[in-house]
């Protein structure tokens, strides 16, 4: 995966996303698919990397190896548009009115210092959450955790800042995070009144053989497309899965010496 911005130096969004798990992927795949200029900042690892094998996912009947769907899910969201940039997000001042400013820092070097601006921010990252203390969004501690509480379609209670995933206390599974992202993202397009019905990829003549405009969001296709995407699809599921993925399993950063949490494993 890259570590920097894919759309250059654009400083600039309508959206930040702090977070490159399974919500925040999903959630920049719906915003840059409804034409929201998108950008994610990760600071590392997905706990979802750690895992041995992802057997509860819908739509792997045997399961995946959970490093590739990770990075399926990177792929997904930088082919509809999302940037992606890896950085430590330190600080985040602002409003909706006047725009948001996130201070992001370098994670092992990757990246310069830098200050990115957006209309709006949705948060998924589930480790530090301290920048949000100077701008009052109400949070709940438990223990060592910190959950950042929302009204249950992603909404904090300061207006242009979104919650989703394992930050706004949603059960740490990987289908739930993903329709958590999902759902805080169609709240969040709806809040900026951008026109969205719904995000389908229809046969030609579905609406407008009824007479009715396609709805914003929507996509009518005709069959000599519908045939070339599900061939690129093919191909790109072919590629994805024709060998073992590279990286090597990890564990629990607390069980090894090794800063990076890796274990042996043999492919």
């Amino acid at each position: 995966m890259s570590d920097s911005a894919t759309d250059g130096d654009r400083d600039s969004y309508e959206l930040l996303v702090i977070g490159g798990g399974v919500a925040g992927l999903t959630a920049a795949t719906f915003t840059a698919r409804a034409g929201l200029t998108t950008l994610v900042v990760d600071h590392g690892e997905s706990i979802l990397r750690r895992n041995a094998h992802l057997e509860n996912f819908p739509g792997f009947p045997a399961g995946v190896n959970p490093r590739l769907f990770a990075d399926m899910l990177h792929a997904q969201a930088t082919r509809n548009g999302a940037g992606y940039q890896q950085g430590l997000v330190d600080g985040l001042f602002g409003s909706l009115d006047e725009g948001f400013v996130a201070t992001v820092g370098a994670v092992d070097d990757a990246t310069e210092r830098r200050e990115i601006h957006a209309e709006r921010v949705l948060i998924s990252s589930w480790s530090d959450v301290s920048y949000l203390d100077d701008l009052g969004v109400d949070s709940r501690d438990a223990g060592s955790k910190q959950y950042i509480e929302d009204d249950g379609l992603g909404r904090t209670n300061i207006k242009g800042i979104y919650a989703a995933g394992r930050t706004a206390e949603r059960y740490h599974q990987a289908v739930i995070a993903a329709g958590n992202g999902a759902e805080a993202a169609i709240t969040l397009i709806h809040d900026s009144e951008t026109p969205f019905y719904n995000d389908w990829v229809v046969p030609e003549g579905y609406f407008t053989d009824r007479g009715r405009e396609v709805p914003p969001g929507c996509e009518e296709i005709d069959a000599a497309e519908q045939q070339a995407r599900q061939a690129a699809s093919r191909a790109a599921m072919q590629e994805y899965f024709s060998e073992v993925h590279e990286e090597r399993q990890r564990t629990h950063p607390s069980l090894v010496e090794d800063e990076k949490g890796r274990v042996d494993w043999e492919k």
